[in-house]
């Protein structure tokens, strides 16, 4: 290959040329696909909770294996060490997933102050891995009023700015409150059949993409970066022996 194309920015060193032969796993994974469910109010009755647990129960009828975290407990991000308990537990439950979904209320237009706190606990690097990178997501929110889209177009910007692979279908209720029974079931509807949608399709695209994250997740820019940080530290190391050995004066 050729490179007369390019102009002279482009490392060829670190060129991919994206094959479909690369998209082939090497290893199909065969255990049920993981996913981690959040959800942004503490209220007893919370229906962004309520929702949260029927999209779970949907995607464990289609074959998932499912997490809620439970965001009681969890401190203001920045106010304790990253080694707290309920920050290890949401930092673990992250990197156990291969899928998530995310659910808030709309509060003020945009998402609760309880959701965004966990995702603000969820760094783009951790133990030297991104725990949300190439991870595949839906997004959902309750409303009580008319139907709106702030809070999921909000969690579309979080899940860029995670990496994840959102999917293209979302749920937004409106009027959630007339939406569930008093067992905290949600009722049949125009809405409910959305969700069955929107879990169907984060199952699919998570299947799809799980056993493809690593290539999907590498980049050029994170590749020469990579390398030449280790070609300067090869050269400090180099510099620091040959100081070692040149004869004192």
């Amino acid at each position: 290959m050729t490179f007369d194309a390019f102009t002279d920015a482009l490392d060829p060193a670190h060129f991919d040329r994206p094959e479909m032969a690369k998209l082939a796993p090497a290893a199909p994974l065969t255990h049920p696909p993981r996913i981690l469910l959040l959800y942004g109010s503490l209220r007893e009755r919370s229906y962004s909770r309520l929702l949260t647990e029927e999209a779970a129960r949907l995607l464990t009828a289609m074959g998932a294996e499912t997490r809620i975290f439970d965001p009681r407990d969890l401190p203001m991000p920045d106010a304790v060490p990253a080694d707290h308990p309920k920050v290890v537990e949401l930092r673990t439950l992250s990197e156990w997933s291969e899928g998530q979904v995310w659910c808030s209320p709309e509060r003020h237009g945009t998402i609760t102050g309880v959701f965004k706190s966990q995702i603000d606990w969820l760094p783009l690097e951790y133990r030297g891995i991104r725990p949300t990178q190439g991870r595949t997501l839906a997004v959902m929110q309750v409303s009580g009023g008319s139907q709106s889209f702030n809070a999921v177009n909000t969690l579309r910007v979080l899940g860029r700015w995670m990496r994840m692979v959102t999917i293209p279908n979302q749920s937004s209720v409106a009027k959630a409150f007339e939406e569930f029974d008093e067992a905290g079931r949600m009722r049949p509807s125009p809405y409910y059949d959305r969700v069955v949608d929107v879990m169907e399709e984060l199952v699919k695209f998570t299947l799809l993409t799980r056993d493809r994250r690593d290539y999907f997740t590498s980049r050029y820019s994170e590749r020469r970066e990579a390398s030449l940080k280790a070609a300067a530290a090869e050269a400090d190391l180099s510099t620091i022996a040959m100081a070692g050995t040149t004869p004192a004066r």
